[in-house]
Formats: C-alpha cells, structure tokens, sequence
C-alpha cells in the first residue's frame, strides 16, 4: 500500500502564493506519474498539473504560467508552488500517484489539502 500526506494548504488573498506537499511512503518500488487535481464546490475534480518520471510536465490551461509542479525523488514528494491566486482556485487539492508497490501497480489518493483565494 502508499499512504500519501498533503500539506501545504490554507486561506490566502488573491494574487498571494501557496506551495502544497504531498509525501508518498509505504513499500513503494517505483513511483511514475504524480499529479495533483482539484475539486471545487459543486464541480468534477479536474487535473490541475502532473509530472513524469522523467521530468516531463502538463498543466491545464487555467493555471499555465501560475503554478509549477515538481517532484524530489529521492523524497517521493511532489510540491504545487501556486502564485498569483485567484477566487477560482479555491479547492481541495488532492495529490495523486501512479506507483508500483511490492505487489502492484495502482493509483492512489492523498486525503486533499483546502485551498481558499479570498479577500
């Protein structure tokens, strides 16, 4: 199993920042994709940015230049640095991993960390 623990959230004004942590531990052999994703009040949870292995990242279009996803793998940890935060980005932030354990492979969930943009 992975257990993932999320921190990093809390209430900011608009234009402030936020970095959010997700640290990965159990009897992981490999962790490939990470990502993180949000859900809003009344709306699907959608994917905010991931990263590969290998560095390779995406966003969505509404946080493109805003945030920036990262990852330390000798941590198993992904990190979310959010800047210029508006009132659309409140959320629970939800980390997500695609990893390979002693006996599968699988994709699991953090627990979701609250973000609120307000004034």
């Amino acid at each position: 199993q992975v257990q993932l623990v999320e921190s990093g959230g809390g209430l900011v004004q608009p234009g402030g920042s936020l970095r959010l942590s997700c640290a990965a531990s159990g009897s992981i052999r490999s962790i490939y994709t990470m990502a993180w994703y949000r859900q809003a009040p009344g709306k699907q949870r959608e994917l905010v940015a991931g990263i590969t292995s290998s560095g390779i990242t995406n966003y969505a279009n509404s946080v493109k230049g805003r945030f920036t996803i990262s990852r330390d793998n000798a941590k198993n940890t992904v990190y979310l640095q959010m800047n210029t935060l508006k009132p659309e980005d409140t959320a629970v932030y939800y980390c997500n991993v695609d990893s390979q354990t002693d006996r599968y492979r699988g994709s699991y969930w953090g627990q979701g960390t609250q973000v609120t943009v307000s004034s």
